[in-house]
């Protein structure tokens, strides 16, 4: 077979191309009708097409490829004009113009036209569940929010100079639009769990996977989420709890990455902060699911603009006073600089202390406190978000859980030395 296909690759060409037009054909023929106000084209006619391509395309390259194609599209527009159906469609006309010109592609490049056909195949069969979707389930306010999205991240991200700017060099205007597209892609995950597990479960769900991309980010659009329906500030309170589980699990794998030492150093106070979110977060989430209360929604906005453009300007206030604050103290200290930078992220200042570590400049233990001196910081940074974003109701129900898990973090590192002292 190798062999054949090597020397022969013509018959590779027309099988491939016979196959497509087969395969488009087949799903179009099912739809096709019956009786005068059938569809011009069916099975015969896709493969028919499929093969005028490929062989266009074998006797007289491109050209004649695109005048097989042109041909196709007169034959295709009469007996459109011809028809007597009431649906004013395009798709079986479009979808045989396309099938010409994946059999010429078929020559060329025959996997690429074989899986181009397949995906043809699979829009052309999922018409009634695109149309139901569109038409039933998609909001026409979800819709506006899909563009606003799109018109963020491919429009407005890639025309934002990536570099520095502002005072001390603090701002970076792609970073922080950044921050901006990354809440509205939380806020519309948190959407989506929404409608598919129910407004409560949907967003405890949601709230700890967007933690792992970031949680001061799935905290600003939880608390868009409660402010919009104070009904729910409960169970995004969870939602915002739980991503602080995901933060905890990252921290400790890059502690891992980097570090052995300076994890097993840290292991206590992580579990113990883990456990705190979890307990927190779960009795939110417990108590939301057994209320019957405003279970479900109906269709809204996928995330909030305003709420996304808040957080934003809060992180930027941040990132400028961490900023000041380090032009003020310098890197004297390996705490104050890891509390600064962790107003911002905990990781990067984590990273740096394990990174001492694993070089020997510091010992395991010594890496405890400005690692949780970042935690910490971080904690400062979630309350603003929180009460910034979500206002009081919101905040009030966050902020005892968030002073809980750092609270534990700092007790599992005092155990050891407690421990140490309580000893005979």
């Amino acid at each position: 077979m190798p062999e054949l296909m090597s020397v022969h690759p013509e018959i590779v060409a027309i099988g491939v191309a016979l196959g497509i037009g087969l395969l488009i054909g087949l799903e179009r023929e099912r739809r096709k009708g019956e009786g005068p106000g059938r569809s011009a084209a069916g099975l015969r006619t896709f493969a028919a097409a499929s093969l005028a391509g490929a062989i266009g395309m074998l006797t007289g390259g491109k050209l004649l490829l695109a005048v097989v194609a042109a041909g196709i599209m007169v034959l295709t527009a009469i007996a459109y004009l011809r028809a007597r159906s009431d649906d004013p469609g395009l798709t079986s006309e479009t979808a045989l113009i396309l099938t010409v010109l994946l059999g010429g592609l078929a020559v060329e490049r025959p996997a690429l036209a074989a899986g181009v056909a397949v995906v043809l195949a699979v829009l052309l069969a999922a018409r009634p569940a695109l149309h139901g979707f569109v038409r039933s389930v998609l909001s026409e306010s979800e819709l506006k929010d899909g563009l606003i999205f799109a018109a963020a991240t491919f429009v407005v991200l890639p025309l934002l100079p990536d570099q520095p700017i502002g005072p001390f060099g603090a701002l970076n205007l792609r970073g922080v639009w950044m921050l901006v597209v990354l809440m509205m892609a939380i806020g519309a995950a948190g959407h989506v769990a929404m409608r598919l597990l129910g407004a409560r479960g949907g967003l405890a769900v949601s709230g700890f996977a967007s933690g792992f991309v970031s949680s001061t980010a799935t905290i600003g659009a939880m608390g868009a989420r409660a402010r919009k329906a104070p009904e729910l500030s409960g169970a995004a309170a969870a939602g915002a709890t739980l991503s602080t589980v995901a933060t905890i699990v990252q921290l400790a794998a890059v502690l891992a990455a980097t570090s052995l030492p300076a994890l097993h150093a840290l292991l206590v106070p992580l579990l113990c902060a883990g456990a705190a979110a979890v307990i927190y977060g779960a009795i939110f989430t417990i108590s939301g699911l057994r209320s019957s209360g405003a279970a479900d929604l109906p269709p809204g906005h996928a995330f909030s603009l305003p709420g996304a453009l808040l957080l934003a300007l809060t992180i930027s206030a941040v990132l400028v006073l961490s900023a000041g604050l380090r032009e003020a103290f310098g890197e004297t200290g390996l705490v104050v600089s890891a509390g600064v930078a962790g107003l911002v992220d905990t990781h990067a200042p984590a990273v740096a202390a394990a990174t001492l570590v694993a070089s020997g400049k510091i010992g395991a233990a010594d890496a405890v406190v400005p690692i949780l001196a970042a935690l910490s910081a971080n904690t400062i940074s979630k309350i603003v978000v929180a009460w910034t974003s979500g206002g009081s109701s919101f905040a009030l129900r966050l902020i005892p859980g968030l002073i809980l898990v750092i609270a534990a973090a700092w007790a599992g590192a005092l155990m050891p030395s407690l421990a140490h002292v309580l000893q005979p």
